[in-house]
C-alpha cells in the first residue's frame, strides 16, 4: 500500500485524484492540502510515501513546499502534477527535489505508475517535460568553443603555442590592436583571466595538442 499526501489548491481537482485512488487497493490518500505550507505542517507526521504536489498554488507556492518538505522529510518522494511546463517551472522544481514531473492532461495509468515508480525511488517523466529537459542538458554541454568565431579560434590556438601579440599579428596578418580584442572576446567568452589560462584551456580542450604547444619552446 503506497501512502499519498495530495497538494492541489483546486478542491475538484483533489476530489478526483481521492476518488480515482479509491478504486484502487494499492494506494491510499493520507491527506489533502491545499497549499504548501498546510502540507509541510502536516508531512512529517503522516510522513506518506508520495506527495503529488502541485506548482501555482496561494500561500506558499510548490517549489518553495518542495524543498522545505525535502529538507524536514528527505525521503519522501516528490511528483508534481500540474499544467505548467515552462522552463522556468521544470527546472525550479526539480532542483528543489521533485523527483517526477508530469502534467495534468497525463492519464490514470501514467499517474498509478509514476506513484509506483516514485515508491521505489524512479523518476517519470511527462514526454513535453523530458523533451525540455534533454534540450538544456545538451545546450549545457555544449563547449563554451563553439561560440569563439574561427578568427578567434586561430588566434587562441597561437597562445596555446606560445606566441606573443606581435607574433601573433604577423602570422594572421592582423593588427596588434586587432589581437588584443580578439584576446579579450575570448578570455570574455570562455571565462578566463589571463591568456595563461587560455593556454590551459585549449590544451584540455584538445584544441592543440600538447606537442605542438611545446615546439615554440
Amino acid at each position: 500500500m503506497i501512502r499519498v499526501m495530495i497538494v492541489d489548491d483546486h478542491p475538484v481537482v483533489r476530489e478526483g485524484l481521492r476518488f480515482m485512488f479509491e478504486q484502487r487497493s494499492d494506494i491510499v490518500v493520507v491527506e489533502e492540502c491545499s497549499d504548501g505550507k498546510q502540507a509541510l505542517a502536516r508531512v512529517t507526521d503522516l510522513l506518506p510515501d508520495v506527495v503529488l504536489m502541485d506548482l501555482l498554488m496561494p500561500g506558499m507556492d510548490g517549489v518553495t513546499a518542495i524543498r522545505e518538505m525535502k529538507r524536514l522529510a528527505p525521503n519522501i518522494q516528490i511528483i508534481v502534477l500540474t499544467s505548467y511546463y515552462e522552463d522556468e517551472y521544470i527546472f525550479r522544481a526539480i532542483k528543489a527535489g521533485a523527483l517526477s514531473y508530469l502534467l495534468k492532461d497525463c492519464s490514470s495509468l501514467d499517474l498509478v505508475e509514476a506513484i509506483h515508480a516514485a515508491a521505489h525511488g524512479e523518476s517519470k517523466l511527462h514526454s513535453a517535460v523530458a523533451s525540455r529537459l534533454l534540450q538544456e542538458m545538451q545546450r549545457r554541454e555544449q563547449s563554451p568553443l563553439n561560440d569563439l568565431t574561427p578568427r578567434e579560434r586561430e588566434v587562441l590556438t597561437r597562445i596555446a603555442h606560445g606566441l606573443s601579440n606581435h607574433e601573433i599579428a604577423i602570422e594572421l596578418s592582423m593588427s596588434e590592436p586587432t589581437v588584443r580584442t580578439h584576446i579579450g572576446n575570448i578570455l570574455s567568452k570562455l571565462h578566463l583571466t589571463d591568456r595563461t589560462q587560455a593556454a590551459i584551456y585549449a590544451l584540455q580542450h584538445h584544441l592543440v595538442s600538447l606537442k605542438d604547444a611545446l615546439q615554440k619552446e
